[in-house]
């Protein structure tokens, strides 16, 4: 299977999809945690994988690092502000074939209505047909960004030096969608 066998629509599927991400906490660890609601779809023609079209919107309030108080904190005005800012949003304006199994996607996206540019190299899985007759594709992707770019700036200064919160997020993206019908 390569990337040149995937044709037609697609949409992702949320229980078998994760919108993660990790940032440094306290200078010392990591916190991970994902985006549980979301939807988007993918569509192109295996021939010409470069004209795919992928959009995905994300409920801002579906923020999850397992911290009901630290989810709290982020899901406010200091970060997210999901009342006046309720979606992410990532629309592609390129995808570069690297090779068979490799694609670069970049695209536009949208957090607290500032729209950057990011590109995100993402792995082809495969294509299989799953048990309940359902054409399925799988891609992996990661990618760093700034969350300054985003204006999600709030901080604090540690005792020892440093900051509570890093200003690098990694993305990590575990990718499946199912052919829509």
């Amino acid at each position: 299977m390569s990337l040149t066998t995937i044709k037609g629509s697609y949409n992702l599927d949320p229980s078998h999809t994760r919108l993660g991400f990790v940032t440094r906490h306290a200078m010392v660890t990591k916190v991970r945690g994902s985006f549980d609601e979301f939807e988007g779809t993918a569509s192109g023609d295996g021939a010409n994988p470069e004209s795919a079209q992928i959009d995905v919107t994300i409920q801002a309030a579906s923020f999850d690092s397992r911290n009901d108080q630290r989810d709290a904190h982020v899901r406010g005005e200091d970060f997210l502000d999901v009342e006046k800012y309720p979606t992410l949003r990532f629309t592609s304006t390129k995808v570069e074939v690297v090779d068979d199994d490799t694609l670069n996607v970049t695209g536009d996206l949208t957090i607290k209505d500032v729209t950057k540019s990011i590109t995100i190299p993402f792995d082809f899985e495969g294509e299989a047909t799953d048990p309940f007759g359902n054409s399925r594709i799988g891609f992996e992707g990661r990618t760093k960004l700034s969350r300054k770019d985003f204006g999600l700036t709030w901080n604090a200064a540690l005792e020892t030096g440093g900051v509570l919160v890093s200003d690098d997020i990694t993305l990590e993206l575990e990718i499946s969608a199912i052919k829509a019908a």
